[in-house]
């Protein structure tokens, strides 16, 4: 099989992980399967360009000398925000002759001004959705996911959802034997499904400013399989019911059952990456009682059941 060309697109202002991370996985499944892949790189003018992080970068050609790529990747940075019109129109005819586009983090932002997001379910890093929503109705931004992929067009959250979507890309090119071998070369623990949520229950909700709100916090992070009902939760934090709710969800910016279900699932997940454990026992561990509840649960979140989910996600090497 002849091997599939990966362009990354270089410009002032980019974030080098955008870049560096996703090349990374190209480049050990080309050391894992000889020939898989041929990275190159290239800026509009072939000179070099510099990055947030103060590293230069050095592209292999100029975006006009490029041939067509099978994966053509857009990252993201500051310089995606503010992107070279030249570029833009670059990306506007050359991206629909890849037959994979990606963006990573703020990339989007390019292939949304260069109008080939329009129709299509998008998503980029969280502090950027509603200014993308904003500057570009057509496109159907999603906070949420890790990754998007819509057709042939593929966008990532902040930084290392770029790795994430990279290993999804090359999963469907090699096999998931590669892709998790990859993931634990890069000491990348496990692949993230793309419908993962970009925060986890702790980091999605802020931190509530009062002691026993932060208590309750803690506790139902600490015992997903005790009573997390509102009227219990109310009562470690010496509040009504009522009060409770209210005040839990002005401070964290979620409700009281909705942090419960994202804790649980969580817990859940990492049970099944980390344990052996039964999914009978996992359910009971993580406060939902019964396979059934579990799996309702994990198919409404995840989109899979959580047999499934430990099949894909969980490393061949776990103890």
């Amino acid at each position: 099989m002849a091997p599939r060309t990966v362009l990354a697109v270089l410009f002032d202002g980019l974030q080098s992980l955008d870049v560096s991370g996703p090349l990374e996985v190209f480049a050990g499944a080309d050391q894992l399967s000889p020939g898989a892949y041929r990275i190159r790189t290239a800026s509009l003018d072939g000179a070099p360009v510099r990055t947030t992080s103060g590293l230069t970068l050095v592209p292999d050609e100029s975006l006009t000398g490029a041939q067509d790529p099978d994966i053509l990747l857009v990252p993201g940075g500051p310089g995606s925000l503010r992107p070279d019109p030249r570029l833009v129109d670059w990306v506007r005819e050359r991206g629909p002759r890849a037959a994979r586009l990606v963006s990573v983090c703020t990339g989007a932002a390019v292939l949304a001004g260069a109008g080939l997001l329009d129709g299509r379910r998008a998503t980029t890093h969280w502090a950027y959705c509603d200014r993308l929503a904003r500057e570009y109705p057509a496109v159907e931004i999603d906070p949420d996911p890790v990754y998007v992929r819509d057709g042939h067009i593929s966008t990532s959250a902040g930084v290392t959802a770029g790795i994430d979507l990279a290993l999804a890309l090359v999963e469907e090119d090699l096999g998931r034997d590669a892709a998790l071998t990859i993931a634990r070369h890069l000491v990348v623990f496990l692949r993230r499904p793309g419908n993962q949520a970009q925060f986890s229950a702790q980091l999605a909700a802020q931190t509530a400013r009062r002691e026993p709100l932060r208590d309750v916090q803690r506790w139902i992070t600490d015992h997903p399989d005790a009573d997390l009902g509102v009227e219990a939760l109310a009562d470690r934090a010496r509040l009504s019911p009522r009060h409770f709710a209210r005040a839990f969800r002005a401070e964290t910016g979620m409700t009281p059952g909705r942090y419960v279900d994202r804790v649980r699932l969580e817990h859940a997940r990492r049970l099944l990456e980390d344990t052996a454990g039964g999914v009978e026992e996992i359910a009971r561990a993580s406060g939902y009682g019964t396979p059934e509840a579990m799996r309702r649960a994990f198919v409404r979140a995840l989109g899979t059941p959580p047999a499934e989910y430990r099949r894909r996600f969980r490393p061949a090497t776990t103890p």
